[in-house]
This record gives structure tokens, sequence and C-alpha cells, in this order.
């Protein structure tokens, strides 16, 4: 069996002879809650009504239940019944819509309904549109119904279609769809013994500084096929298809305002395991919230002035002198951080970062060569290395006007050959984010080792942090996965 299951109100619905998948009739679904124990399927259910209480809609209902992978949701059922139900997502895809219609040169002529599948448009020109809308609601087959009267495209009506009333080359083109969805591309084609589980990796192609290479993914990948886990790189563009797995691990910069929270949430609704997780995400990368944080549990980070007008600028130069480094609140890998060694400077460095925050922090100047960073992964070290400053700079990125960027080198140490402080200093401050991933840096100065923030997308790169515990450490990362996966 190839993982995936079609169910049937009727055999003749969608004959077996129509896919590679097994197709099961929702009566002997509903019926044989073991029917599929020594698995976990993903399930395409094309009863003929998804009504409340039919057998379609308990059919999805169930298999959430027994923690099967399955399109519809009850969820999206329920959402599409009314337009009240659905209205909060209008905006964003009547924007995407007539996106499309400009790119396409879309001249409206009456009314227009476009048939989507699995994400698929009928209509080639609505191709981003009807992604979009299988992100939002994924359900095999869509029929929208869209408002042309007006320069800009509006949507009536949202409605799932009946897979076995399809007219007009609908057919054909839901199977071509089905089978386009449930192409597993990234398995490998010989033959060998399936995955017990699938873990989606996260990553950005075109990324100049991921938190881990596609080289990295690949070697972590070889490791996970040895301990039944086949890793499927995936991007932006593939949040419908988010459900299909049993994990996910985020190998792009994470931000709360793009595509990286929209999948750690999905992750989180769909109930399966996520580094980073979305609360992580919130916690750590805005620097404010952080600082506070760390002082309610008593973790010593480098001495901070917030900083919304001018007045507190007066106090912040008085209180931790000059040169100081200034900071956005929400900012990733060195950038949006600056040093000012002058009161001129820094009025003119806080004027046009407020342009675009309402606070920023400004934080004792505190040089030394390198930094530490211990990763944390559920409340215990991972790994621990010095990241070295870029030569002839105070940080460990140098980033340059051209859009390069220039790092210092590193140090990868084991365990038992780092202080016990710097351990026990990043283990506390990982704790109040979460029990994922983090990578924790660290100062020692003369007065004491400081926290200086906790990363919840830390870099794992092979021949870096795993320089010395070596494969163990993505060993340990798998674990991590399968035992909440197992549970």
């Amino acid at each position: 069996m190839t993982g995936w299951v079609i169910l049937v109100d009727q055999p003749r619905d969608f004959p077996n002879a129509d896919t590679p998948h097994k197709v099961i009739t929702t009566s002997d679904y509903l019926a044989r809650p073991r029917l599929f124990d020594s698995a976990r399927p993903k399930i395409v259910n094309l009863s003929r009504s998804y009504a409340y209480q039919s057998k379609g809609y308990y059919a999805s209902l169930l298999a959430e239940a027994r923690g099967h992978r399955v399109i519809p949701t009850v969820e999206t059922m329920l959402e599409l019944r009314e337009s009240k139900l659905y209205e909060h997502a209008l905006p964003e895809l009547e924007d995407e819509l007539n996106r499309c219609a400009r790119r396409a040169d879309f001249v409206p002529d009456g009314e227009l309904k476009l048939f989507v599948c699995f994400g698929l448009p009928q209509d080639a020109r609505f191709e981003g549109f009807g992604r979009l809308l299988f992100d939002w609601f994924r359900c095999p087959t869509l029929e929208v119904t869209v408002d042309t009267g007006d320069p800009w495209l509006t949507i009536d009506r949202i409605r799932m279609r009946n897979a076995t009333r399809l007219i007009n080359g609908e057919a054909a083109f839901f199977r071509d769809s089905l089978h386009a969805h449930t192409k597993r591309e990234w398995r490998s084609p010989r033959a060998r013994t399936s995955a017990k589980y699938d873990l989606a990796v996260l990553y950005d192609p075109n990324e100049k500084l991921p938190p881990t290479s596609r080289s990295s993914i690949k070697h972590f990948a070889r490791i996970a096929e040895k301990m039944s886990v086949d890793i499927a790189p995936v991007t932006k563009r593939q949040l419908a298809q988010l459900a299909e797995y049993d994990g996910l691990f985020i190998r792009e910069t994470t931000s709360i305002d793009n595509h990286t929270y929209r999948f750690a949430r999905r992750a989180v609704q769909e109930g399966m395991p996520v580094i980073d997780d979305p609360i992580s995400m919130i916690r750590c990368t805005n620097k404010v919230f952080l600082m506070e944080l760390m002082d309610q549990h008593g973790v010593a980070m480098p001495p901070t002035v917030m900083v919304a007008e001018k007045a507190d600028m007066t106090r912040a130069m008085d209180e931790l002198g000059l040169p100081l480094v200034v900071k956005i609140p929400d900012g990733s890998f060195s950038r949006g951080v600056h040093k000012v060694a002058t009161q001129k400077e820094f009025e003119r460095v806080a004027d046009e970062l407020l342009e675009e925050t309402d606070l920023l922090l400004a934080q004792k100047f505190m040089p030394t060569d390198f930094d530490w960073r211990v990763g944390v992964l559920g409340g215990e070290p991972l790994f621990a290395c010095q990241y070295r400053m870029a030569r002839g700079h105070w940080q460990i990125v140098k980033h340059r006007p051209d859009g390069t960027a220039q790092e210092g080198g590193f140090e990868t140490f084991d365990l038992d050959k780092v202080p016990e402080a710097v351990l026990d200093l990043a283990v506390r401050a990982a704790k109040p984010i979460g029990t994922g991933l983090y990578g924790v840096d660290l100062k020692e100065t003369e007065k004491g080792i400081v926290v200086m923030e906790v990363n919840d997308n830390p870099n794992l790169e092979h021949g870096v942090e795993d320089a010395v515990g070596k494969d163990e450490v993505w060993r340990k990362l798998l674990s991590w996965f399968i035992a909440r996966m197992d549970r």
C-alpha cells in the first residue's frame, strides 16, 4: 500500500483501477476501527456528502480520533457550510485572485467559476490562487464563484464539489490532480523498507544565510533513514501538504510575520511535533520580551535600557555609557544591531530605526573575542561552540553593503570540556522558552557570564555544530521527534 487511502460511499464512485492507492468504502472504514493498526494512513475522503452527521462527516471525524491524516477535516467541512464562517479568509484570497488576474491580463466576461482540485486550478492562470485556497481549506474539490462585475474581482461563494458529479473534463482533471497530490517525489526510487515516519524540513533554497544548508539537510536525511525516518525537504509553497507528514523541522530563518510562523501554527493544529513551535518563535524573536522573561527567571543579561523617545536615549547613555549597542526588537543573524560611539550617531541610528518600530533596546557594549553558543534540546545541552568575531569587526557576522556577509571562525567543544557555569546558565535560559531546540548565546566577562539572547532557530551545520558530537547531535534531534511522534 502507498500509504494513501481513498474513502468512497460506493466502489463505483472511484474504482480501484483508477488509482494505485487503496480504495475502501466509508461504511467499512467506520465499522473497522482497527483496519490500520500498523500504519498511519493519509486519507482522502471522497464521500458524496460532507453534511453534518453524514457518513462523510463521521469518516473524517473518526479519522482524526484514530490519529489518521485526512482531507477534508471536519473543521473544513463546517467552515465551508456558510459564507459567514469563511469570510475571514476572503480578503487574502481576493488579493491573490486579483494578483493572478493582473498577471494574466485577465478580461472579465460575465460570471467566473474556478474549479480547484487539491490546490490545482483547472484554469492555470489562477495557479497562485489555487495554492492559497488549498492552504485555507484542504478539500479535494472546490468551486469558487467569482463576481466579475467590477474591476476588482470578489468571491461570491466557495463550495465543496461532489467528486462523483464532475462534468466536462472535470473528472479527468480531478484524477490527474489527485495523482499529483499523492505523488511522493522525494522518495528514493530504489526498493527499500518503508520508513516509519515522514519528517518535513522547511527550507528556502535561495536563503543566503540559512540555519542549515541543503548539504547538511542531506546529511541529516542519511542518518534519519537509518532510524526509519524519511526526510522531506519542503518549501513555503507546500503549506497545504503539511498534514501529510508526521513532524516539522523548520530550517529557514523564522519570523512572526512570514510563512514560517504559519507553518509552525499549522503543525501544532495538526498535532505534530515541530521545531520551532510558534510559542518559542514568539518568545525568542522579540528581544524586548526575551529581556523581561530572562529578568523574571533571574538569568543575567547585559545591562539594557528600552528606548521609545528622546528622554530614554539620555538615560541610556547615562546608565550604559558610550559606546553602546542599539538593537531592533526583532532581528536575526546580527541584522538590526548597531554599535554607536557618540551621541550624534546614537540619535541618527535611533531616528532611522524608530521609523520601523516603536521600541528599541540600548545595551551595554561588552566586547569579547568570542561568544559561546550552547544548543539546548529538550532541556539538555546538545552541542557547544565558540563563535569568534569576524575579522576587524565586533560581531560574529559582518554584513557588507553588497549583501554578502563575512563570518568569524569557530571551535566546537566536547560538552565535558565546557565550563559548567556556561552550560548551567544556557539550560536555565532555555527552560522558560520551551522544550524544543534553542541556541543560547553567552559571553564570559570579567563580571561573570551573561546571556546575550536565546535563538529559537539556531544554526545546525554539518562540520560545525556537530564537529565533536558528530552524528550523535543529529541522532538526538531525531530521537526528540520520534519520541513525540510515537506518542
